[in-house]
């Protein structure tokens, strides 16, 4: 008996090529016909189901971005379609999330909890990368647990937030958040908005700002307390005003502009913390006086990443409904990828996800 799963095996057998999204010499992206990888021993073949379009990957377009290799499309999911040869768990067909950097978990980073400093952490990624039709995930990631099995109720389109949401999670565990706290969220892109959904399931108090209009209008549907336009009034004295002139808890920077973190700092109560989470293009400077920092004991906090740890727990929420990126998506062929990535920086969507 032939069954699906066999047929779209001997497809890919014999596939010779496939298209894929990827960076020239000179930084810009082109969709081109690459060919198939070939698998080493414990390696898996997957078809791309869907892959978030993620603001480091635009970064990485502008030459912005340099914490990791030259590799976009990085929230991938799929269905494995090759197996280089029998690895537990996993089989042909299979919906599963493959983590693009793990860490060894047991060098000294890993072992003082900052697994995402690891020195192999970002030596492996997906090849050729998210954006391609079929891509490789190494043996490493697979052996270090980075392959995650999508139950059948999520989609793929929705599985392809596990990463994101797996930092922010990180993240918020970093700053230790708690019920009750008031947080300050400046940027009401999707990593904001990812970071204010998490922060109403754990009971904070959310003040969102962002220069766009209709993203505030948005933060607001999905649950924050107040939203607020710097280009319209000033965000520190509104956030006092809010907060009893104490200030928030904790003021996260969801954006890459320095600007940002001013915003964070002059909104933080004393013994407050910031955290910097959107990454500062490559040259930035911050024009602040320091010993403000100093003299009300501010706590400055960044993260970096995920691991499975967080993975799992990002699933886990999924697979339970308690987070819902449904409202946060919108769908772009692969080969409408330039038209996404005009999209998210136009800011006519929230979260492109590219799909097959």
């Amino acid at each position: 008996m032939i069954t699906l799963n066999h047929y779209h095996h001997f497809i890919v057998k014999w596939a010779r090529s496939l298209k894929a999204v990827l960076l020239d010499a000179d930084g810009k992206t082109v969709i081109k016909d690459v060919s198939m990888p070939i698998l080493q021993a414990g390696e898996v073949l997957m078809e791309m189901k869907a892959c978030g379009l993620c603001g480091t990957d635009i970064e990485k377009m502008h030459g912005q971005y340099a914490a990791s290799l030259p590799i976009i499309g990085h929230e991938a999911v799929g269905v494995v379609a090759e197996i280089a040869d029998k690895i537990e768990g996993l089989r042909l067909g299979d919906r599963v999330f493959p983590h693009h950097h793990v860490p060894c978990y047991g060098c000294y980073f890993c072992r003082h909890g900052s697994e995402t400093m690891c020195s192999h952490y970002r030596a492996t990624n997906l090849d050729p990368g998210g954006f391609s039709e079929y891509f490789r995930v190494p043996a490493w990631n697979i052996n270090h647990g980075g392959v995650l099995k999508i139950p059948e109720p999520i989609s793929f389109e929705e599985a392809s937030f596990i990463e994101p949401t797996a930092c922010c999670i990180r993240n918020l565990k970093r700053c230790q958040v708690s019920k009750g706290d008031t947080v300050l969220i400046v940027g009401a892109g999707p990593i904001g908005l990812i970071h204010l959904m998490l922060l109403k399931l754990q009971g904070a108090d959310t003040i969102v700002t962002d220069v766009s209009s209709k993203r505030l209008r948005f933060a607001e549907k999905l649950g924050a307390q107040h939203a607020i336009s710097p280009l319209e009034t000033d965000v520190t004295k509104e956030v006092r005003e809010e907060t009893k002139g104490r200030g928030v808890d904790l003021a996260i920077v969801a954006s890459g502009n320095p600007q940002a973190i001013v915003q964070a700092l002059s909104s933080v109560r004393k013994g407050g913390k910031v955290c910097l989470f959107g990454v500062p293009v490559k040259g930035s400077y911050l024009n602040y006086d320091f010993s403000d920092i100093f003299n009300s004991e501010v706590s400055i906090v960044s993260s970096n990443a995920a691991t499975e740890t967080e993975t799992k727990e990002a699933l886990k929420l999924l697979e339970e409904q308690r987070f819902k990126p449904a409202p946060l998506i919108a769908k772009f062929k692969l080969s409408q990828f330039h038209k996404a990535v005009e999209a998210a920086e136009k800011q006519e969507c929230i979260k492109p996800v590219i799909v097959p």
